[in-house]
């Protein structure tokens, strides 16, 4: 019984869905400020100009994405959407494929990670990325 639980409405419009989207966003940013600081910083000299570049990518994403998924958090606290739930779990995904890609790329040298192994991720969370932004254009687009 529990299980189809999962699929009413009124269980996406709970309060442990928007705790979940609001801890990850505060995760999200969190992170990205702690990685930003930590690229200019401690990585600066570790890193070539294209390397830094790339880690500042990855920080620049991760921002714009955290801004929209909090976006959603406040969105989903006044009514219930599948479509902007959904939106909210791609930019998680497109945060941790995406960026967390770039990060791994621009250290590859210091880490000794293959590239073959990151370069098909990044894609990925970029297709997240558009992903949500999609369901965020479907909500605005649907009609009530």
């Amino acid at each position: 019984m529990a299980y189809f639980h999962l699929f009413r409405a009124s269980f996406y419009k709970s309060s442990i869905v928007q705790k979940v989207i609001l801890t990850a966003t505060a995760l999200a940013g969190l992170t990205a400020v702690i990685l930003g600081a930590f690229g200019a910083h401690s990585l600066k000299p570790l890193l070539t100009l294209d390397e830094l570049s790339i880690w500042e990518k990855g920080v620049q994403y991760q921002i714009y994405h955290t801004l929209a998924l909090f976006m959603c958090a406040l969105f989903l606290r006044k009514e219930h959407s599948t479509y902007i739930r959904n939106a909210a779990i791609c930019f998680i995904l497109g945060i941790l494929c995406f960026s967390g890609s770039l990060y791994l790329l621009a250290t590859r040298e210091l880490t000794h990670m293959p590239a073959i192994i990151l370069g098909p991720v990044t894609p990925i969370g970029g297709f997240f990325f558009i992903g949500g932004w999609c369901f965020v254009l479907i909500e605005a687009l649907r009609k009530n």
